[in-house]
């Protein structure tokens, strides 16, 4: 009696390991073997033995190793791409179905190679950021911790596409928008009419910044539980893994002037007014953005910075992500970039990145509502700004300084 209630219990539990399994196969992979461009091939059928058959102690690194295989299958190693170039069959899909995929014999075959000059430069960035990142004389906050000490909350900027194997840290005043707009369409997650968005700049603004339209780390735990964190580490293993990035003070002035010089109502409550209550001598500021600029008062960029160097800021409140430090944003020495944009080179960098995602056919980076501000305006910006203030602020963002190899800006420390 004993055995057979034993072997009973043994069949319940092994059933629902492999309905668990099943559900966590179709969610993370089955959508995008959906999807993908071309089809994916499934591979040999390998039989799983009777559940009776399985120890019970190897129940989870079982199925931590069936998620592996899983995303082996479909993966080149460190190339994101799919393994199977067969064609899509599309002989009982509606023409507009059969429009949305595009095969693998109908991308772009390049003639001539990638310029000797733009694989050297990625090949730099990649091993200064290395360099960096092992040198003790570059110190910040999070440095030495390894990828499980991130909190959750703090991968909410990195951008998921199964469908083409790609993971895309965003920093705001980068070209995100534009970035952001290229992963929607990668990943399909915006139809009109029943088929993929596939014009970038046809996006509008509120859903290009819509966190619904990206996939990004944070949301794991919602969808995988407590496999989450692993799952993540496959993906950083196997998918190309990019960012873009700019000179840190032109940043700041870039930030400055889209948030405060802008009627920005949000901006204006959640920041502007505190800065012109703590620095500007404005005990009582108008109460709307509209109010403050019909009588000509916003926070002034000295006020910026002095918003940013008070201790007292950060204690409230973690720094915004227009202005937050590349490093705190996508953790550098965590992980392992394959490719570092710079937008002073952000045309040359985004033409030779989608050609090493093999993507320039299914999208092309847009040339329009480019982000005009200019390093030359440094000294101008920073002119009112005390030269002790400017030195404190180098210290607050000399790891981005560092990392990404933009020199220290002497001309205006030094004065």
């Amino acid at each position: 009696m004993g055995t057979s209630r034993m072997f009973r219990i043994f069949v319940v539990l092994g059933s629902a390991f492999m309905i668990l399994l099943i559900i966590i196969y179709w969610d993370d992979v089955g959508a995008s073997h959906l999807y993908l461009h071309t089809p994916i091939s499934p591979g040999p059928k390998i039989p799983h033995p009777p559940p009776q058959q399985r120890p019970q102690t190897s129940r989870t690194p079982s199925f931590l190793s069936d998620i592996d295989a899983f995303v082996n299958q479909f993966l080149e190693p460190g190339t994101g791409e799919p393994t199977d170039p067969a064609p899509v069959d599309t002989s009982n899909q509606s023409e507009k179905a059969e429009e949305r995929y595009i095969p693998r014999r109908e991308w772009k075959i390049h003639l001539t190679p990638l310029a000797a000059e733009l694989r050297e430069r990625q090949e730099q960035r990649r091993r200064l950021l290395q360099e960096m990142c092992a040198n003790d004389s570059v110190v910040f906050p999070g440095k030495n911790r390894s990828f499980d000490d991130i909190p959750n909350k703090e991968l909410d900027h990195l951008i998921v596409d199964d469908r083409h194997g790609i993971i895309y840290c965003y920093v705001p005043k980068v070209a995100c928008s534009n970035w952001k707009r290229i992963m929607i369409v990668l990943s399909e997650s915006l139809l009109q009419d029943g088929v993929p968005q596939r014009d970038p700049l046809a996006i509008p603004r509120d859903l290009v910044h819509n966190s619904s339209m990206h996939f990004t780390f944070n949301k794991f735990w919602k969808r995988y539980g407590k496999f989450a964190r692993h799952l993540m580490k496959v993906k950083l293993k196997k998918y190309t893994k990019f960012l873009f990035v700019r000179d840190p003070f032109v940043r700041l002035i870039s930030a400055y002037r889209n948030k405060f010089e802008l009627r920005n109502e949000d901006f204006y409550r959640r920041f502007a007014q505190v800065m012109l209550r703590h620095y500007a001598n404005q005990p009582t500021p108008p109460a709307s953005v509209d109010e403050a600029f019909a009588v000509g008062i916003h926070p002034s960029f000295s006020h910026f910075i002095q918003y940013l160097l008070d201790p007292q800021t950060e204690k409230e409140m973690p720094f915004n992500e227009h202005w937050r430090q590349v490093y705190r944003l996508c953790h550098p020495c965590q992980i392992q970039y394959d490719f570092v944009g710079h937008l002073e080179t952000a045309e040359e960098d985004a033409e030779h990145l989608l050609r090493q995602l093999r993507v320039d056919n299914v999208v092309e980076f847009p040339t329009s509502h480019r982000n005009l501000t200019a390093s030359s305006w440094e000294a101008d910006w920073f002119s009112t700004v005390p030269v002790e203030a400017r030195r404190e602020l180098y210290k607050l963002y000399e790891p981005d300084f560092r990392l990404f190899g933009y020199d220290r800006p002497d001309s205006i420390l030094n004065e």
